[in-house]
């Protein structure tokens, strides 16, 4: 099967009937430097969210906390010097890490920016690490989620700009991700992180926020395959493709592309899901699942049920933490389709 995208005819969006079949190819994955700075925002996902819509859960007063603690920090921005050059959200998934973090950017009246840490470490690739200090340090709030400590090269680089931008009084917001099953197993990701990045931890709050993964409540994920007879919705741009073809896809373009991909749809349905063998296939599945959930997509299937999509030896190992952030995030946007298309 060839993948298409359905996209209702740009001259009369209103009109039923008028679909323009695109493959995979028509996919639009070139990017400028202007484009990967003005990109550097919180994705559709997160571009409505407030401290306000920010509901903690009484069960976890860390949460409450975390609330308090960021609406104090992104308020005080710009208002004169501060010791704390930033805050450091500590925690599992599904607690509510990027929605604090987006509200700080959204909140703070500073000039500032947002990204996933690839985001950063593939800005400072592709301009060099002099030219990327320069464009960085014209921000005065940096917010980085998902800091990474799996990569010991990418983790110092990082621990570098963030050295070299906190003298220019650049001050930086950052979440964790911390496994689930870490959580109060000695502060992983909290000392991971100042072990990592020595030189500037000590100007980080680390703010602790317990809980549960929202998304889902069950010890379960309960995927939903797409049903047969199942007729997409015209008014959606969605893309339809084999899973295999997919994956051949993502590795022919580099992983600081995939928000830009993920931009140009509004759901997918991947045909015939099988288990990844290759770790290098599932890693760049996993980032490409992350930004199609930051970009509010939804997702449909049909295969092998989704939970089985990553080896249970990669899912133990040292990348543990991205593919059940990934899982969750997979379950989201599995709910959002049945959610809306289930009748179509």
């Amino acid at each position: 099967m060839v993948g298409r995208v359905y996209i209702l005819s740009k001259k009369d969006p209103k009109k039923n009937g008028q679909i323009m079949l695109l493959g995979l190819k028509d996919l639009h994955s070139e990017i400028t430097v202007s484009e990967l700075i003005s990109e550097l925002r919180p994705p559709a996902e997160f571009s409505t969210v407030s401290f306000e819509n920010y509901l903690p859960d009484k069960a976890f007063p860390s949460q409450a906390e975390a609330l308090m603690a960021c609406s104090q920090f992104a308020k005080g921005l710009g208002k004169g010097k501060s010791e704390t050059k930033g805050l450091y959200l500590d925690g599992g998934f599904g607690v509510g890490k990027t929605h604090l973090l987006a509200s700080i950017y959204h909140t703070a009246k500073v000039p500032k920016i947002f990204g996933a840490f690839l985001a950063y470490t593939s800005l400072i690739g592709y301009l060099g690490f002099a030219e990327a200090l320069n464009q960085l340090g014209k921000f005065k709030l940096i917010c980085i989620d998902e800091f990474e400590l799996d990569d010991p090269g990418d983790t110092m680089m990082m621990s570098r700009v963030l050295k070299e931008l906190s003298l220019k009084g650049v001050s930086f917001a950052a979440t964790s991700n911390t496994p689930p099953n870490a959580l109060g197993a000695g502060r992983f990701a909290a000392d991971a992180f100042q072990r990592e990045i020595q030189s500037v931890a000590d100007k980080f709050q680390i703010i602790r926020i317990d809980g549960e993964d929202y998304r889902h409540r069950s010890a379960e994920y309960l995927f939903k395959p797409l049903a047969n007879g199942t007729v997409l919705d015209s008014g959606k741009r969605t893309l339809d493709v084999n899973f295999d073809e997919l994956l051949d896809f993502l590795s022919a373009i580099h992983q600081s592309r995939y928000a830009k991909i993920a931009e140009q749809m509004d759901a997918i349905v991947v045909r015939e899901i099988y288990e990844i063998q290759n770790q290098f296939e599932g890693l760049r599945l996993v980032t490409f699942i992350d930004r199609c959930y930051e970009a509010g997509m939804s997702f449909a299937y049909t295969g092998i049920d989704p939970t089985g999509i990553f080896r249970r030896d990669h899912l133990e190992g040292a990348y543990q933490k991205k593919y059940l952030r990934a899982r969750s995030r997979l379950f989201a946007m599995n709910a959002r389709f049945i959610g809306t298309s289930a009748q179509l």
